[in-house]
């Protein structure tokens, strides 16, 4: 049988606060298989984020195992991480996170420019992602000449470039109206249905009804994880 995508068994996470540490996540048992859909919620404070952080690989766990597609990341070299995170994850961010002097086509391009890829394989890369999420006619234009909405999309794009496993979306709606911030979830939407592994840190419920999975995080804990109809 194929081994999940992500695995946490017994994952802490605690910081040193000064004279008090401070436990984050506190016994995390989680399994996530290739293809699901998750929205992860909680209130401030609740440990989504830092939750987040160990799954994209940004931070590892003080206590506890994380397995991503079968590698132990608590045994892993920086180096080995950073290649591990580059070539599993998308990163899609609330603030969008794009050049603002770039073109949105070099916006999208650099991941495989940091990747070493050929600069014709680098554009072909690129349109084919920026058509995929419906902005072909925009990869000339500045992120400014954009709506919220496109801007979002073209991160999604440039976080698919590299062909991820997954895709981790941390408030991706969070800086959008209700409209378009729909629309934005449509892309994720459409993306799931073809296969790709979507997860989703929001405190909105009306995001998190896209997903077909939502874990409510309390006091660094899971306090549920619900699976809902397709």
């Amino acid at each position: 049988m194929n081994e999940p995508l992500i695995v946490l068994d017994g994952v802490w996470k605690t910081y040193d606060a000064g004279a008090v540490a401070v436990d984050a996540l506190r016994g995390i048992d989680l399994t996530i298989e290739a293809g699901d859909y998750v929205a992860i919620m909680g209130p401030s404070g609740s440990g989504k984020s830092t939750l987040m952080h160990i799954m994209g690989c940004l931070d590892t766990p003080s206590r506890g195992t994380y397995r991503l597609a079968g590698e132990d990341v608590g045994r892993l070299s920086s180096g080995r991480l950073a290649e591990l995170r580059n070539r599993f994850i998308g990163f899609v961010f609330q603030n969008f996170n794009l050049l603002p002097r770039a073109t949105v086509l070099r916006n999208v391009e650099l991941p495989l420019l940091y990747g070493g890829v050929e600069a014709g394989e680098r554009r072909r890369r690129a349109r084919a992602m920026l058509d995929m999420v419906g902005l072909a006619d925009r990869a000339r234009h500045l992120p400014a000449e954009l709506s919220g909405g496109q801007r979002q999309r073209a991160a999604i794009a440039r976080a698919l470039v590299m062909e991820p496993r997954m895709l981790l979306a941390d408030e991706p709606t969070g800086n959008l109206d209700q409209t378009t911030g729909a629309e934005v979830m449509d892309v994720f939407d459409a993306l799931n249905a073809i296969g790709q592994t979507v997860i989703i840190v929001t405190h909105d419920a009306t995001v998190a009804s896209h997903a077909r999975r939502v874990l409510q995080i309390v006091d660094g804990r899971i306090h549920s994880d619900e699976a809902r109809a397709a």
